[in-house]
C-alpha cells in the first residue's frame, strides 16, 4: 500500500488546532493512544510522521514491576476492529523513567504516562514514581483487574474507581487523566465520583471486551481468551459514552479524549461536537500511519467552512432532539 502524505498545514491552520488541556498546550487536538505507539520513540521511524501533527502522545501501559504480557495470540484482525491482548508487557516503571525518557523530545509535543495496576498501592507507587520525572500528565488505566477482590476490574465499578484516583492524586499534582471503562453499568456515575476524587480529566472509552473462536480447534484465538475490541465496530457506543460523560464534565470545565474508531476527520468532528475535547487515534494507526495529518486537514477544512476560527468553538455543540422516544 502507498502512503500519501497530505499537504502540510500553515502556521495560520496550525493555530486553529491549538489548544488547552487542562494546563498543556496541545499544538492540535489528536492524541496517540496507549498501546499503538509503544513508549512514543517508535513511531517517530514512520518517514513523513512530525510530532506536529499531534497534541499528545499516551505511553505504553506501565506497571509497577516489570510484565512479560499474555501468552499469544494477542491481536486478531476482526469485522471493522481489532482485538488485543497484550497483557500489559513493560518494563516497569522505573526503567521507564530512567532509561525511555530521556530519549523523548518533550519540545515536539506533550507526553503523557499510563498507569496501571493490581491493587489500589500499585497504582499510587507507579503514580509517585512518574511524578519524580519530566512526563507532562498522567492516565490511569483503571480498566486492569483488582487482585485483592477478586479479580474484579477497578473500571467497572464507582467505588474501587475512585479509590484509585484518589490514591494517585496523593501521589501526583500533574494533571490526571482517569481512562473510563464501557465495561459497567454507569459511565456517568463512574465519572462523577472520579471526578470528586481528584481527576482532572477524562479519556472516554477504553476497549470493549470480545471473542473470536478458531472453528476448526474450537478454541479461542486469542491466548488469553478474550480480549479488547477497538477500531470503527465500538465507533457508536464511544460516542454515546463521550456525550454521557460529557454531562458530568461540562459545568466543571472537565476535558474530554474521545476515543473509539476514529479513522476520518469526519469521525473526530462528531466525538468533538459530543463533548470531547481531544481526539484520540488508535486502531486507525495500524493501516495508515499517516492518518493524523489528513485528519487535521478535514477539521480545518470544516472550521473554515462553518467560519470558526479555533476547534473549541466546536466542542459540545451537540443539538439534541426534542422529546425522543426511548427504547
Amino acid at each position: 500500500m502507498t502512503l500519501i502524505t497530505p499537504t502540510p498545514i500553515n502556521e495560520s491552520e496550525r493555530e486553529m488546532l491549538r489548544l488547552d488541556f487542562c494546563g498543556m498546550d496541545f499544538a492540535t487536538p489528536l492524541v496517540l493512544l496507549s498501546g499503538c505507539v509503544g513508549f512514543g520513540e517508535e513511531y517517530t521511524r514512520v518517514q513523513g510522521f512530525t510530532h506536529r501533527e499531534v497534541g499528545a502522545v499516551c505511553l505504553k501501559g506501565t506497571t509497577l514491576e516489570p510484565r512479560l504480557g499474555n501468552q499469544p495470540h494477542r491481536v486478531y484482525e476482526t469485522p471493522d476492529g481489532m482485538l488485543n491482548a497484550i497483557g500489559l508487557q513493560n518494563p516497569g516503571a522505573q526503567h521507564v523513567v530512567e532509561n525511555i525518557l530521556p530519549e523523548l523530545d518533550f519540545t515536539e509535543t506533550r507526553f503523557i504516562a499510563n498507569l496501571s495496576g493490581s491493587t489500589v498501592e500499585d497504582y499510587y507507587e507507579v503514580a509517585r514514581i512518574f511524578d519524580d520525572s519530566p512526563i507532562d500528565a498522567m492516565e490511569i488505566n483503571i480498566s486492569c483487574p483488582n487482585v485483592k477482590e477478586g479479580g474484579v476490574a477497578f473500571g467497572n465499578d464507582p467505588d474501587m474507581s475512585a479509590r484509585v484516583v484518589a490514591a494517585c492524586r496523593k501521589a501526583t499534582d500533574k494533571p490526571l487523566i482517569t481512562k473510563l471503562s464501557p465495561n459497567q453499568t454507569n459511565i456517568a456515575e463512574n465519572a462523577r465520583r472520579c471526578l470528586e476524587a481528584g481527576s482532572d480529566a477524562f479519556a472516554v472509552i477504553n476497549t470493549l471486551m470480545g471473542m473470536a473462536i478458531d472453528v476448526d480447534s474450537r478454541t479461542p484465538i486469542i491466548g488469553n481468551n478474550q480480549g479488547g475490541l477497538s477500531g470503527p465496530a465500538i465507533k457508536p457506543i464511544a460516542l454515546l459514552k463521550v456525550h454521557q460523560v460529557y454531562q458530568v464534565c461540562r459545568d466543571h470545565g472537565v476535558p474530554i479524549i474521545g476515543q473509539g474508531g476514529i479513522t476520518t476527520a469526519s469521525d473526530a468532528l462528531e466525538f468533538l461536537i459530543a463533548g470531547a475535547s481531544g481526539i484520540g487515534i488508535g486502531t486507525a494507526l495500524f493501516y495508515d500511519p499517516l492518518v493524523c495529518s489528513k485528519i487535521n486537514a478535514g477539521i480545518i477544512d470544516y472550521l473554515n467552512q462553518h467560519g470558526m476560527s479555533n476547534v473549541g468553538q466546536l466542542i459540545g455543540t451537540l443539538q439534541l432532539n426534542q422529546d425522543p422516544i426511548h427504547c
